[in-house]
């Protein structure tokens, strides 16, 4: 079951370099239609600095990349905790429902970007993310030693 439980994990690392892959793509193709010049570009410049310089919709992408790098910290030791603890079938579950939830939540928020389809697929992602981690901290807040052995 150890195995089952980081899959998840893994498909949304996969997952995250995609949307690297996307952002950049999308980003590239964008330099040119509004001018921007990467061999005259001012040093030190930074992915915020294209803020009202490339179009929204190109922006999303980037947005939605950072994202996938914040609260999914988060999701990733708790698999691992999970995992090293002795997952059950509901833990792998949830992790699956947060992959998907994620996924969904990075295609709507790179394409549509409505704002209530996107906060409730976030909000659902973060329920089972707080599932997750209530799971992990149980199981390793209340172990009992002696069937630990």
């Amino acid at each position: 079951m150890q195995a089952q439980m980081l899959a998840p994990a893994a498909v949304l690392v996969l997952w995250s370099l995609i949307v690297m892959l996307w952002m950049a793509r999308t980003r590239f193709a964008a330099f040119g239609q509004v001018g921007v010049d990467l061999k005259t570009a001012k040093p030190g410049g930074r992915g915020q600095n294209l803020e009202g310089v490339l179009p929204d919709e190109v922006n999303w992408k980037a947005h939605n990349y950072a994202h996938l790098m914040e609260q999914p910290t988060i999701f990733y030791p708790t698999v691992v905790i999970l995992a090293l603890t002795g997952p059950v079938a509901a833990d792998v579950a949830l992790a699956w429902a947060y992959v998907l939830l994620r996924v969904a939540h990075s295609l709507w928020q790179a394409t549509v970007n409505r704002i209530p389809v996107r906060f409730t697929l976030f909000l659902l992602s973060s329920l089972c993310l707080i599932a997750l981690a209530i799971r992990a901290a149980m199981a390793t807040l209340f172990v009992t030693p002696a069937l630990a052995g």
